[in-house]
Order: C-alpha cells, then structure tokens, then sequence
C-alpha cells in the first residue's frame, strides 16, 4: 500500500468512527469500533472492516451500516481531503474472535502439560 492510500485510510478509519459515534442516529450502530480501511490504489473503493461490542448483533449492524453509508460518504466530503469519496463497503472483522480463539487453544496446550 502507498504512502498515500495509508495516509486516507487512517483518515477515512478517524472520521468514520468519529461520524458513527456522534452522526448517525440509528439504534443498531451503538459501539461498533472500525479497525482498519483497505483502500483500493485508484481510490474508487474502499472496505471497511468493524467489530461490535455484542456479537449477537453483528448482522443487524452490518445492515444499518449499509443503509447509512450513503449519509456516511456525505459527511465524509467536507472531512476528509480528496477528489472522490471512494464506495464504502462494511465487512465485520472477525480477526478479534480469531484471535480469542487461538488465545484459548493456547491456554489448553499450556495447561495440558503443566
């Protein structure tokens, strides 16, 4: 990745959470954190990867942060500093659960040979 597409990326993670945490209005996108922004190189797209604080609702958030990205990509025009706002598109991050998951592995290895 370009120096510059790290650059709107990390700007792109800051105002999206900053927009969600005191814009947008809807019930459904209470305590999503966004983790990362992969930009494409022409800038056209981008993916948007979050994770929510209650697993259970994970599918209903994704659909509110898709009806909101829209008003997200408006707000995003007088934020952050580039031609085009690129097409956002939400995936849920599930590296966290992975983690956690390899974290308890870890932890029944370590107490199987102690």
């Amino acid at each position: 990745m370009s120096i510059k597409s790290e650059r709107i990326s990390d700007s792109l993670i800051e105002q999206i959470s900053y927009i969600l945490a005191t814009e947008v209005k809807n019930k459904d996108i209470k305590f999503v954190t966004i983790t990362d922004v992969k930009v494409t190189n022409d800038l056209g797209f981008a993916k948007v990867y979050f994770t929510v604080l209650d697993e259970d609702k994970k599918e209903e958030t994704l659909k509110a942060l898709k009806s909101a990205s829209g008003f997200i990509r408006h707000e995003l025009r007088d934020r952050v500093d580039i031609r085009q706002i690129p097409e956002l598109s939400f995936i849920y991050d599930e590296s966290i659960e992975y983690g956690k998951r390899i974290e308890e592995k870890l932890k029944e290895i370590k107490g199987e040979t102690e």
